[in-house]
């Protein structure tokens, strides 16, 4: 039998032990008996994952060792667990357990005890680093540094100086920023496909200038990614509507500057910072395209949804629930129900108002389409950015802001306190009403008309007609047998 020389090292620092040191402390403690080491280089004590230290239990396991010895204690782990079912291994096979700086003795109650507690303070020691990291990340993500990763196509990094910090910051590289302005100048048109923007590029020997092959998942995370677009109050306001975190206040979002789009510190929250690099797609383009993103991953195309394409629009104006549509024996054959009683099978939600034919719904919906249409006289394709627009926009934003913290405030609020709060939205409410109407005034003329498809309705397809509408309504809202459309223009 043989003395175990354990040794860990998961990075090497200048203020850490390495590997040498670690065993020259250890081989003291054999007193020269024959010895074996086993060392587990750039591999973390917070889990037993480690090559080296599965071998050394497999020859515990064997009867060839007889102590086993380390530098220090959270060389061999740092986790509570691990360790308790370490030493039920070491008392099985009779095997004492040395650590050359702290001097336990496992032979006795005290000692084991005091083992117990050290290794309590190593996982705090550990977690209380790994929260320091995590903080420390999050900090940089918020103040808009650079957090390394691949360097998204377009784009080079160089040095630079934010807040006093030394970081980095992305600037474009022309060829490739070509290419991507040619992406969402397509897409954004609702005849075009990602297939067709490749097809584009390969008829016109446009290839990819970091030697891959373009494909459509290539082009769909470009056309998602925010660290293209130049932010403004609309860009605020999406990213707002789906729930993402966003760090900075709205009055930064001028309309020059890119966006960074990261994890929260939970998976499932997103976070949106504004970056140091200039943007160089238009938001209205950038929205376009990724509303067509989003609609593509959640309709997925499914038979399904190729029943109707209102389907995603329709929502039940009582529950909330999506309307999906089913199908009949009946001479309309497809007609919309709720989500709800669609989920349950056994709760009837009968905020609709009634059967909602699907075709009936459609051809309702397309006349609607016509005539807001019709509203608008001028064609216009390139939208031209409006100043007082984008200050309306940006005072829009902070309004709501106000108003939400000011109902936050409801619940803990006496008779005078309720009486300002409630005096100070309606003025809130009013000057966004007349802001609304501004910024209509100035944009109707600009707004995107696609009535030509409209025109052709019968001879497009199936997801043309799904593009449309997303372009065109929000939202489709029945409830009591009223039907309300929230428009997008």
């Amino acid at each position: 039998m043989f003395d175990a020389l354990y040794s860990r090292q998961s990075v090497e620092k200048l203020d850490s032990i390495s590997i040498e040191s670690q065993l020259e402390y250890c081989k003291y403690e054999t007193h020269g008996n024959p010895y074996r080491e086993y060392i587990d280089k750039g591999y973390s004590g917070k889990n037993t994952n480690r090559p080296a230290f599965e071998q050394m239990l497999e020859d515990i396991k064997q009867g060839l060792i007889s102590r086993v010895i380390v530098y220090k204690l959270d060389r061999i782990s740092r986790s509570i667990l691990d360790f308790a079912n370490m030493m039920d291994i070491f008392t099985k096979y009779n095997v004492e357990f040395i650590s050359s700086t702290e001097k336990f003795d496992t032979s006795t109650p005290i000692g084991r005890a005091m083992l117990n507690i050290c290794i309590v303070f190593a996982q705090l020691e550990r977690e209380t680093i790994q929260k320091r990291v995590t903080d420390a990340y999050y900090s940089r993500c918020k103040r808009g540094f650079y957090m390394g990763g691949r360097i998204p196509y377009g784009f080079n990094k160089t040095d630079t100086i934010i807040d006093g910090v030394k970081t980095s910051m992305y600037i474009p590289i022309n060829e490739e920023t070509e290419q991507i302005k040619i992406m969402f100048s397509m897409y954004k048109n609702p005849e075009n496909s990602l297939g067709d923007i490749i097809r584009f590029f390969k008829d016109n020997n446009i290839k990819h200038l970091r030697g891959s092959c373009w494909n459509s998942a290539r082009i769909s995370e470009i056309l998602k990614n925010p660290i293209y677009v130049k932010a403004d109050a609309d860009i605020y306001n999406f990213f707002k509507s789906i729930g993402v975190n966003i760090i900075n206040p709205v009055s930064e979002f001028a309309g020059f500057n890119a966006c960074y789009l990261y994890k929260g510190k939970k998976n499932e929250d997103k976070e949106l910072v504004i970056a140091p690099h200039k943007g160089i797609i238009p938001s209205s383009d950038w929205i376009k395209c990724r509303i067509r993103c989003l609609n593509n991953r959640q309709s997925t195309r499914t038979c399904k949804a190729k029943n109707s394409w209102l389907v995603g629009k329709v929502k039940c104006g009582r529950c909330g629930h999506s309307l999906s549509i089913a199908k009949s024996n009946t001479k309309w054959h497809r007609y919309f129900i709720c989500g709800t009683a669609l989920a349950t099978k056994k709760v009837k939600c009968i905020g609709t108002g009634g059967t909602i034919y699907a075709d009936i719904l459609e051809e309702y919906i397309l006349n609607a389409i016509k005539k807001r249409l019709s509203e608008f006289e001028t064609l216009s394709k390139h939208e031209k950015p409006n100043s007082k627009i984008s200050k309306n926009k940006i005072r829009i934003a902070e309004i709501d802001k106000e108003i939400d913290d000011l109902i936050s405030n409801v619940a803990g609020a006496n008779s005078i306190l309720m009486e300002y709060i409630n005096n100070k939205i309606d003025k809130l409410d009013n000057e966004r009403k007349q802001l609304e109407n501004i910024s209509f005034t100035y944009s109707k003329s600009n707004k995107y008309i696609i009535s030509n498809h409209v025109q052709k309705w019968e001879q497009i397809s199936f997801e043309d007609k799904q593009s449309i509408v997303d372009i065109l309504i929000k939202v489709i809202k029945i409830s009591d047998g009223k039907i309300e459309i929230i428009w997008n223009i």
